[in-house]
């Protein structure tokens, strides 16, 4: 299982990277939205440390051509897990990632304010790991468990609050998986 401490809003298991790219959310908002993303860099291929490197400002554009192309983007998420299940934290859950851009849900405006934002590593048309599942899912319930406003959370894709502009987390995202493995977590048949 994984734990969130809640003074610092850090994931314990995750590997914390700070991102500039975050600031305080409203004062009477707390966290009620998760948003799934997708995340590869550059597009298609894997291993985290670009990724990493993008959420904290620090992408070296020299690398790969695509890097040019997103080098003046200031955006982050709270939490990335990788292929292989590794976490990295980049902004604590008490604070506003830039993840959802310009979004809605339900008739809110501007989703960072009021959502978390986690990112898998993959395409939008790739199917993710196992592990991938597993950890999201256990985030989850980590989530849950110790903050109240996020206890019976909706979870959506980025393409659902910004849709025509994003498509991720994509067409081989399993809803329904992630579904069945947080009823497990909880003792619950589907």
């Amino acid at each position: 299982m994984l734990n969130i401490d809640r003074d610092s809003g850090l994931l314990r298991e995750a590997t914390y990277h700070a991102s500039p790219n975050c600031d305080d959310r409203p004062s009477v908002v707390d966290p009620e939205l998760l948003v799934v993303h997708s995340i590869s860099l550059p597009p298609g291929e894997y291993g985290a440390a670009h990724i990493c490197e993008f959420f904290q400002n620090k992408l070296e554009t020299r690398r790969h051509e695509y890097f040019e192309q997103i080098k003046d983007l200031k955006v982050s998420a709270h939490v990335l897990i990788g292929r292989n299940g590794d976490l990295f934290q980049f902004v604590p859950f008490h604070r506003r990632a830039w993840h959802a851009g310009e979004s809605s849900f339900e008739g809110r405006e501007k989703c960072n304010d009021f959502s978390i934002g986690i990112e898998l590593e993959g395409t939008d048309h790739t199917p993710f790991r196992t592990i991938q599942y597993w950890k999201l899912a256990q985030l989850v319930d980590a989530l849950r468990a110790t903050y109240v406003s996020m206890s019976a959370c909706p979870i959506v894709g980025h393409s659902d609050i910004a849709p025509g502009r994003k498509i991720d987390p994509g067409t081989e995202f399993e809803w329904s998986r992630l579904q069945r493995l947080l009823a497990a977590l909880n003792g619950q048949l589907i």
